[in-house]
């Protein structure tokens, strides 16, 4: 049951337990059996507070024990004193959260049929409508109580499957950010290697060596990132409270580096610690970004800007390539050739509450701008 329901029936049935003593009290005074009246309030209520604290765990042997004690407490009560009936509405509840179907609803039926008996007999044995509408209450309880269970059971299942989805999501983002842009980048290095191998000439030999060597430097690097991926899947990284601007800049251009050895960074403003969420999400999308400018904008400059705002932290790329036509690229579907990189940006810049921009004409360059919030962890001992 939902956390208010649950308070909402230990208060109704104490309001109606206490409420029934004090009508019994009060109707027969000091005489009769009075002491047994009491007795009985306490140890029901004592069996009560011992199965709210045993229902925090799950159903055992000894929670059900107790609800047997409190269910014949409570019979005797209602035997001496008819008006205890009316506590059966919370006790419905009570058997439907700790006994399974169908055994929940033979232990209804029968506190139905027992509050049934004890209000008619209140009545004096005329009222038949109070004999009947326990059990229609308990039926429609019983209805409540399903569709309550029912919803709840949906919403985990939901959301057990959006993080699910999330967790693909990010996954894919860092394969794609990491060993997938690597690897084309290495793909390209042998492409160029390949077209210069049999050329006669011996520096253009040299080059095809060195585009083979460039190649193998990002397969080991696609290999370690690889590596910490897994290592982080398996054992997720502990919690910082905060990167320093000097990491920050360095894992950035490190990064960028991995696909264009010249990229140059600039910084702009007064630098200061972000948090490390900003700061692998800013390296991953320098990351991506260069990997998509290397492999399809055949640039001669590219460069990254990190600028430093009050209470946020911007990156641009750009370049002078070929540019592309930004609302045809938007719109292609995400498939085996492509396009997932755009994608990927869009879906970690809006996790953290950032923007992002893309500006691009065909011939023209790319501009790419990232803005996120600086994060919490900014401690003056990272500034």
């Amino acid at each position: 049951m939902p956390v208010s329901l649950t308070r909402g029936v230990h208060v109704a049935f104490a309001a109606l337990v206490v409420t029934s003593a004090l009508r019994y009290l009060t109707n027969h005074g000091p005489g009769g059996r009075w002491w047994l009246v009491v007795l009985l309030t306490l140890g029901v209520g004592a069996a009560y507070a011992v199965l709210v604290v045993l229902a925090r765990r799950p159903a055992t042997a000894a929670a059900h024990v107790v609800l047997g004690l409190l269910l014949a407490g409570w019979l005797v009560l209602v035997l001496v004193a008819p008006s205890f009936a009316w506590s059966a509405i919370p006790l419905f509840f009570v058997c439907r959260s700790l006994v399974p179907a169908p055994g929940a609803h033979v232990l209804v039926g029968a506190v139905a049929v027992v509050t049934g008996a004890a209000l008619w007999q209140l009545s004096g044995g005329t009222d038949w409508a109070a004999a009947v509408a326990p059990l229609v209450v308990a039926v429609l309880l019983s209805l409540a109580y399903d569709a309550i269970a029912r919803q709840a059971t949906e919403r985990v299942r939901l959301q057990r499957e959006v993080a699910v989805l999330a967790e693909r999501e990010r996954v894919a983002r860092e394969i794609h950010d990491t060993l997938a842009q690597s690897l084309s980048s290495a793909v390209l290095h042998l492409e160029a290697a390949d077209q210069r191998w049999d050329d006669p000439s011996g520096d253009t030999r040299d080059t095809a060596r060195d585009d083979v060597r460039q190649a193998a430097v990002v397969v080991r690097g696609a290999l370690g990132q690889t590596r910490e991926l897994v290592h982080d899947l398996v054992e997720p990284a502990a919690a910082r409270d905060g990167v320093a601007p000097a990491e920050l800049e360095a894992a950035v251009l490190s990064a960028a580096r991995r696909h264009v050895p010249d990229a140059e960074l600039t910084v702009v403003g007064e630098p200061t610690g972000v948090g490390p969420d900003v700061a692998h999400a800013l390296a991953r999308i320098a990351q991506s970004a260069v990997a998509n400018t290397r492999r399809h904008a055949g640039p001669a400059r590219l460069g990254l800007t990190i600028t430093y705002l009050p209470d946020a932290v911007a990156l641009d790329v750009f370049d002078d390539g070929r540019g592309f036509d930004v609302g045809a690229v938007a719109s292609r579907t995400v498939g085996a050739t492509g396009g997932f990189g755009l994608r990927a940006m869009r879906q970690r810049v809006e996790q953290l509450g950032g923007t992002i921009t893309v500006e691009s004409t065909p011939g023209e360059g790319t501009v790419v701008g990232v803005q996120l919030p600086a994060g919490a962890g900014r401690e003056e001992g990272a500034r």
